[in-house]
This record gives structure tokens, C-alpha cells and sequence, in this order.
């Protein structure tokens, strides 16, 4: 399996437009593993789309538990098992994800109950372990190590940051945060830092179309990075490559990618990805393949 970062999901919030971006989720293979970083409505299509047996899940890890993060959680594990999943899956998610997981399993039992009787499937209940995280190190084999950072992203208090190390590499994952320093030394010297942005002149059409302005913008202010802030903290941690993600506003039709180049620029020289859906980066250090970016 050759080591690569796939960005599934690309836009922050879970509204859908036509034509528009999904939500984030993230396929990450690394060292022998598939992961999956967030479960953003559209995974599971995105999964697929990505050439990803949904047999082949193993891991996921989720930042947090806002609907945007892991509103397709359930579902993509239900539809694998339905697919052929017969082999464990680990769930790390913050407190809080056991009981959406027993709550989705249960208004799902019915269906559930069907199929283990009527097609002889494994008991999906035997398949999943969840491993509720805080700071720190929280999964470690040879080959493959993770650790989480507390970020700030109010009112969430248990939002985290990611950092899979392998092998000499790693892929840091910001999860939403606003400016946040203490994120540059947890990154520091990171292959990859996907880091979320947001662009200041988007804010004002994106609140105009969700209805609820003054509350929506105060949110988004307080709880999430502007690109140059993303840049900023990409500078600090002497990253390799800036891969900006979870964009907000991510469908706005006057805001293109020359505009999010423009204001992380500000803050950042060094190589640089602006997410799309289905985009992959390498992480092997040999030449791209068409579509593909290396770190």
C-alpha cells in the first residue's frame, strides 16, 4: 500500500449546496494502515470513490463531535458490514462517541437483528471497539504512533488535534481550532499539517445564507482560523507542506483558489495544497501522479 492522504470532505459546517463540497472526513494510509480521520457526511461515497474496499476499514479516528465530524460514523460502519466487514474496527473518538455509537446500533437494531439472522452475519456490535481519548498518546504499535492535542474551539471542550508519526513521517491534523499556538509545537517538523482556514471576506455572504447571522458569525470568529492564522502556525512548526482544509466559506463562487494562495501567503512561503474533494497527496517523496501533490 503506498502511503497517501486523501481529502474526502473539504468544506467546514454540514450544510450541502448543489454542486457544492462535502463535509470532513480524510483517508489517511500510512504505514499499512487505512484511516480514516472524521466521518463528515460522505465518507462512505468518498471511501468508495477513493478506491477503498469498505472491508478494508480499520481505524478511525474522530476529532470531535460536532454533526460536520461524525455524522456519517454509524453509517459508514454499518454499510462495510453490510459489504463484508468481518474483521475488528477500533473507533478513537472523544468522550461521548460510545454513546453515539450504542444509540446509532440501536435505532438500527431492528435491521441489524435481520440481517445477523437472516444472512448470517457476524454480530456488528463483535466488530467495533471504541476508545474514548483525551491529550497525549493514544494508539501506539510498531510502526504507527497517535497522539492528541486539546484545541480551542469553543463550546466544544473536547475538540483534538491529531499527529500520526511512521516510519520518520508524520501527518498532523488540526481539527477546528481557532488560533491556537500551542498547535506549532505539537506539529513542529510535521510532513504534513492539514490545518482548518477560514477567509474573513467570505464570512458575511456565508451567515446571509444559514439565516442565523449574528450568532453564526460570533461562532465562527471565536472558534476557528483565518487562512493567514493557518499559515502562521504552518511557519512556526517548520512543516513541510500546508494543506489548508475544512474551508469555510468552501462554496462561495467569488472566492476561488487564488484567493485563499493570497491570504495565507501572508504568513506562508513553503509548499502549499488548497483541499478539494477526492484530492490525494503523496507522502512517499517520489513524483506526483497526475492530481496528486507529495509532501
Amino acid at each position: 500500500m503506498k502511503d497517501r492522504l486523501v481529502l474526502l470532505g473539504s468544506k467546514g459546517g454540514p450544510a450541502l449546496r448543489p454542486g457544492g463540497p462535502w463535509p470532513s472526513s480524510s483517508l489517511l494510509e500510512f504505514g499499512g494502515r487505512t484511516i480514516v480521520v472524521d466521518c463528515g457526511l460522505g465518507v462512505t461515497r468518498g471511501l468508495a470513490e477513493a478506491g477503498v474496499s469498505l472491508k478494508a476499514l480499520d481505524l478511525i479516528f474522530i476529532t470531535h463531535l460536532h454533526s460536520d465530524h461524525v455524522l456519517e460514523l454509524g453509517p459508514l460502519i454499518h454499510t462495510a458490514w453490510t459489504a463484508g466487514l468481518a474483521s475488528p474496527v477500533t473507533v478513537f473518538g472523544p468522550p461521548g462517541t460510545g454513546h453515539y455509537w450504542r444509540r446509532f446500533c440501536q435505532a438500527m437494531e431492528f435491521d441489524i437483528e435481520i440481517r445477523i439472522g437472516d444472512e448470517g452475519r457476524p454480530d456488528i456490535l463483535d466488530l467495533v471497539s471504541i476508545v474514548e481519548f483525551g491529550e497525549g498518546k493514544i494508539f501506539e504499535e510498531p510502526g504507527l504512533k497517535v497522539s492528541a492535542l486539546r484545541v480551542d474551539h469553543p463550546p466544544v471542550s473536547d475538540c483534538f488535534a491529531l499527529r500520526f508519526e511512521h516510519a520518520g513521517r508524520s501527518v498532523v491534523f488540526s481539527s477546528d481550532t481557532a488560533f491556537f499556538p500551542p498547535l506549532a509545537d505539537f506539529a513542529e517538523g510535521a510532513d504534513i499539517l492539514v490545518h482548518e482556514a477560514m477567509l474573513e471576506q467570505g464570512i458575511e455572504r456565508l451567515v446571509a445564507k444559514a439565516g442565523n447571522g449574528a450568532r453564526l458569525r460570533e461562532h465562527l470568529l471565536a472558534s476557528h482560523s483565518l487562512a493567514e492564522e493557518a499559515g502562521h502556525i504552518a511557519s512556526d512548526a517548520g512543516v513541510r507542506r500546508l494543506v489548508l482544509n475544512h474551508l469555510i466559506p468552501a462554496d462561495d463562487p467569488e472566492i476561488g483558489e487564488a484567493d485563499w494562495i493570497a491570504a495565507v501567503k501572508k504568513t506562508w512561503d513553503g509548499d502549499l495544497t488548497i483541499a478539494r474533494d477526492g484530492l490525494v497527496v503523496g507522502l512517499s517523496g517520489s513524483q506526483a501522479a497526475p492530481g496528486e501533490e507529495t509532501a
